[in-house]
């Protein structure tokens, strides 16, 4: 087989890549960047992900490639799992970092035990609201495009999700540090700015890491740089 041929199998063939997505990258930016690495390296090759990351969110994020496109379906279904810090006593609109802080109260009154089982009460199923800054579709456009315009979209069609469990792992007032296990769709912004609510203080996702999607774990994901350079190796392998 020469080398055109090799080549052109190997465009037909495809991989699940399990990248650490890092801090202040879009899942799409995760995408363009391992597409353009194919296509620098001689391979044109479909790449998707399957389940968004925000920007300010880091962690597991998979990516499918070549003919493993086609199963993306079957990994975006799967449960989440996420740990992370919500801080109390304050809002932001985005509901999480990328916008400025707001409504500033103190939280010195809150007890564990309050947190702990205002927690317990989210465990279950649920209808949310996806919030104004993300890529939700509303009329032909995306949420955020309407938020950037300074509109608020009252009628934001909501859908199910199941927490199937929210632990608080450490409290140090204003941050409350959490682990949850969510179904497929779930805006953990979205939690963070409900369990403030419920606690009468307000509050925002100050920081949140994918640690799971279904039986995929971070701990066996790669860095960005060393998932290019994976991909580099691969395709200048010398023939045998």
């Amino acid at each position: 087989m020469d080398e055109q041929q090799n080549r052109e199998q190997l465009q037909d063939e495809g991989a699940f890549l399990l990248i650490d997505k890092p801090l202040d990258w879009t899942s799409f930016d995760v995408v363009a960047k391992i597409r353009n690495t194919y296509r620098q390296n001689g391979l044109k090759r479909k790449v998707g992900h399957c389940g968004t990351l925000d920007p300010k969110a880091t962690g597991l994020l998979i990516l499918a490639s070549g003919r493993k496109t086609r199963e993306i379906s079957t990994l975006e279904i799967l449960d989440k799992v996420y740990d992370g810090a919500i801080k109390l006593g304050v809002m932001t609109e985005s509901h999480d970092c990328e916008t400025s802080e707001y409504g500033h109260c103190g939280t010195d009154h809150l007890s564990e035990e309050l947190i702990r089982h205002t927690a317990a009460m989210f465990v279950g199923t649920h209808q949310q609201q996806p919030p104004m800054h993300s890529a939700a579709w509303h009329q032909g456009k995306r949420l955020y495009e309407h938020a950037r315009k300074g509109e608020v979209i009252r009628e934001r069609k909501a859908k199910e999700i199941v927490i199937h469990r929210f632990e608080i792992t450490r409290i140090d007032l204003p941050m409350v540090y959490f682990v949850l296990h969510v179904s497929k769709g779930a805006y953990i912004r979205v939690i963070a700015h409900e369990f403030g609510h419920a606690l009468g203080t307000g509050g925002y996702l100050a920081s949140l890491r994918r640690v799971a999607i279904g039986p995929y774990q971070l701990s066996s994901a790669r860095t960005l740089p060393d998932t290019i350079e994976d991909i580099v190796q691969s395709t200048h392998q010398p023939d045998l």
